[in-house]
């Protein structure tokens, strides 16, 4: 008879728990875990004991205690305990010559900063270039940081070039903190300018931003002005929204929080906000690109051809991406290509735009194949005799004559295309967006009927006007444009609503509501959200 054999494997519940054999890997693993609990007291402990026993230390164990050091660095009650540990750890691992990487570096710039000493956070930056190693934004905010909270605006404004040295760009957090820096230290033109970079970096700013900008404007009367001819020009080169030339006007500033209605009309002042473009620079740029790309993939004469007739033919306002139309919802049985579809976008268009044709993009296969069909030739032959179809050769991509000549126009373009596909990756352009906003013009057809999708009335940016006022969109939590607050920032002189502004001539006023405007003008002034121009040229632009 057998007997059960003594050397059967172990049960799970009978199998030990596998241990590091290695004291080093052993000692990681544990400083893991605390860091992971944030239990910076039994770090300290584990590595008083690696210290005892010897233990060979590397640039892991030395970046976990640092990271832990620096995280209870703000703490009241363990503030001391993490400096004082925080800076032996570092020179320890400096005198056994491991060298810091941009973790040990931010860390130790991170004590630094703690204890007060921005200029050593700053140093231990710029010796980063000793190891070959880049900085991050975020080993900059230490010194960055520290400087601005002790007013020290030269060495906070030399962290800033540095940072823009290194290729690197700021954020919201740190354009908030240089921005709040200058107006304490009152440097006028530095806010203007900080002003000009959060506009450029955030569609929107956080609370904490706002108050930031509250403060200044509620305490400030600048009274620094720039030609009203000049101002218009700027506007109109920058694409909207902005001019750069300093602030306008004189006298304290009208501060409000309110709301934006549909149009794009701010209900604190009455002002009407800008649908904000990609400035004359991106744009050529842009195009450029775009007439670059196609060269190297369509065929060189036919691509040059359509750019010699598009100069000889500049009037147009709308271009129309016909495939797309056409070919819209046709994946039925008898769908193909909707002639009627696109005839009514092609109407639409002409009336919108006070009886000016559009430009109709589409390859010349389609027209022969609509030419050839008895119920449609009539139609086509139509369109020829008024300009509006642009028809592209064999072998040709529609997208980049449509996409090139809507740049280089600066028109309106009419397409659900969402140009995500590789040709629009190509051009990796972080305007894009900026210029789909103001350009692209979105259809749907509703049980045979047409319905456009205009470009928005307004952006939900930073907005400077012509008049010197601001409008700066706040965070908002809801999907609801409707509801985002907005700052308004004007002249008592500037703002329309007189009734309202009448009595703060003297003081800076924050109201705090959902319109700032009087009842009276609220009940007299109706929302009309069909006030968008037409066209997508800057030219013809409605202020």
């Amino acid at each position: 008879m057998a007997t059960p054999s003594h050397h059967q494997n172990p049960t799970p519940s009978t199998k030990k728990k596998k241990t590091h054999k290695n004291p080093e890997a052993n000692f990681l693993y544990e400083l893991n875990s605390c860091s992971k609990s944030k239990d910076l007291k039994a770090a300290i402990s584990l590595y008083d004991s690696a210290l005892s026993n010897n233990t060979r230390l590397n640039q892991s164990h030395f970046n976990t205690l640092l990271y832990l050091c620096s995280t209870f660095a703000t703490d009241p009650d363990s503030k001391d305990l993490a400096l004082r540990y925080g800076f032996r750890v570092f020179d320890h691992m400096m005198a056994l010559n491991i060298h810091p990487n941009e973790a040990s570096i931010t860390s130790i710039a991170r004590l630094s900063a703690a204890k007060g000493d921005g200029d050593y956070a700053f140093e231990m930056v710029k010796k980063l270039g000793d190891y070959q190693v880049s900085p991050r934004l975020r080993t900059y905010e230490p010194a960055l940081f520290c400087f601005c909270q002790r007013l020290e605006a030269e060495k906070a404004y030399e962290v800033e070039e540095d940072i823009d040295k290194m290729g690197l760009s700021l954020e919201e957090p740190q354009i908030a903190a240089l921005l709040k820096l200058s107006a304490d230290t009152w440097r006028g033109e530095r806010v203007y300018n900080y002003l000009h970079k959060l506009r450029r970096s955030v569609r929107w700013v956080s609370e904490e931003t706002c108050k930031v900008l509250e403060d200044w404007f509620c305490c400030k009367a600048s009274e620094i002005g720039s030609d009203v001819g000049s101002v218009k020009e700027a506007i109109l080169r920058n694409g909207g929204g902005w001019h750069g030339l300093g602030w306008i006007g004189e006298g304290k500033w009208v501060v409000k929080k309110g709301n934006v209605e549909p149009n794009g009309r701010c209900c604190c002042c009455g002002e009407q906000l800008d649908c904000v473009d990609i400035d004359d620079v991106e744009t050529e740029k842009f195009a450029l690109s775009v007439a670059g790309l196609a060269l190297e993939r369509e065929v060189k004469a036919n691509f040059r051809e359509f750019q010699d007739w598009l100069e000889k033919n500049a009037a147009y306002e709308a271009i129309v991406d016909g495939a797309n139309i056409g070919l819209y919802q046709q994946n039925f049985a008898e769908g193909g290509f909707s002639v009627l579809q696109l005839d009514a976008v092609i109407k639409e268009m002409y009336t919108r735009s006070g009886n000016k044709w559009p430009l109709v993009i589409l390859h010349n296969k389609r027209v022969r194949a609509l030419l050839e069909n008895p119920s449609h030739r009539k139609l086509v032959e139509e369109w020829m005799a008024n300009g509006v179809l642009y028809t592209t050769p064999h072998g040709s991509n529609d997208d980049w004559y449509w996409l090139y000549a809507t740049v280089k126009l600066r028109c309106l373009l009419v397409t659900n295309d969402e140009m995500r596909d590789h040709i629009f990756e190509l051009l990796g352009s972080s305007f894009f967006l900026k210029w789909k906003e103001r350009h692209q013009v979105r259809y749907t057809f509703l049980k045979g009927a047409l319905k456009l999708q205009m470009p928005p009335a307004y952006s939900i940016v930073i907005q400077e006007s012509e008049k010197g006022s601001w409008h700066v969109p706040i965070v908002c939590d809801s999907d609801e444009e409707s509801l985002r607050s907005w700052l308004c920032i004007t002249r008592p002189g500037g703002c329309t609503d007189e009734g309202k502004t009448g009595s703060t001539m003297d003081t800076c006023e924050i109201v705090n509501g959902p319109c700032c405007k009087s009842s009276e003008n609220r009940n007299n002034e109706k929302c009309d959200d069909k006030t968008t121009s037409m066209t997508g040229k800057r030219k013809e632009r409605s202020p």
